[in-house]
């Protein structure tokens, strides 16, 4: 597997990473239309997408940052078929050589249910593992998402 650094995406690219996102988010988050994820992606500044290709060239994990409130935030999802394979370590990896600072939102619960009628799984451990900090104070909360926010710095 590779990591290919991206600032803009072709639509087959959106494509993938929408179906990406819809599979492994809980279904409140998805996106019914690649339309609307790409709204979403329009509305971020200063985006940068690490796409993690295998060797069919197919995308298999996703991280990317961008600016929000003057701090650089990020997010990350691996396909489920290969989660706790190192994938996800290896795309923060990437993210942590060109960031000095990451903030991210997680979700710290296991109420939530992925398109696929299975639970979602919180990954709040796997960025403690990698050096994250969780900021107890900061939360959002709404009817989609209910999460904690993180951060690392170098």
């Amino acid at each position: 597997m590779e990591i290919v650094e991206k600032e803009v995406l072709s639509l087959e690219q959106k494509e993938a990473l929408c179906q990406l996102w819809n599979n492994e988010y809980p279904e409140k988050l998805s996106y019914k239309k690649t339309e609307e994820f790409d709204i979403y992606l329009n509305s971020l500044l200063n985006i940068k997408h690490y796409l993690l290709i295998d060797d069919a060239n197919e995308i298999k994990g996703w991280a990317f940052t961008f600016l929000r409130e003057d701090e650089v935030w990020f997010a990350i999802i691996i396909d489920d078929q290969i989660q706790g394979k190192g994938k996800g370590s290896l795309l923060l990896k990437e993210l942590k050589k060109r960031k000095n600072n990451l903030n991210g939102w997680v979700v710290d619960h296991e109420n939530d249910i992925k398109k696929n009628k299975e639970p979602y799984k919180s990954p709040l451990l796997f960025y403690i593992k990698n050096g994250f900090s969780i900021c107890n104070g900061t939360r959002i909360e709404n009817k989609k998402i209910s999460a904690v926010k993180i951060n690392w710095k170098r």
